[in-house]
């Protein structure tokens, strides 16, 4: 018997699944055929969804994820410096393969 390849489902696919598993019209088992993945993958997403279903609601997960506006111009400037050495130390090198 031969196994099937590893499949990576998108999170929206996971929620679909999981929250059609709380509403509980269905068993684990029929969703699991009918969606084609193992019952015990869908008892993981249920729970991981119960789990972090408060984070949805939190307004401090926002402000986390998103980088700040001088973090990011420090990222931009340095960068720049490091392209800037580099363009030049290729520069300096007199073999031909070197340069573009």
């Amino acid at each position: 018997m031969s196994k099937r390849p590893r499949r990576n489902h998108a999170p929206a696919f996971k929620a679909k699944v999981a929250l059609e598993a709380l509403k509980g019209d269905q068993t684990t088992v029929e969703l699991a055929q009918r969606y084609q993945v193992h019952p015990n993958q869908i008892t993981e997403w249920k729970k991981q969804l119960l789990e972090n279903a408060a984070e949805i609601f939190s307004r401090e997960r926002k402000a986390e994820q998103l980088p700040s506006v001088k973090d990011l111009h420090a990222k931009i400037g340095q960068l720049s410096m490091e392209n800037d050495f580099l363009s030049h130390a290729l520069g300096r090198i007199d073999e031909p393969s070197a340069k573009r």
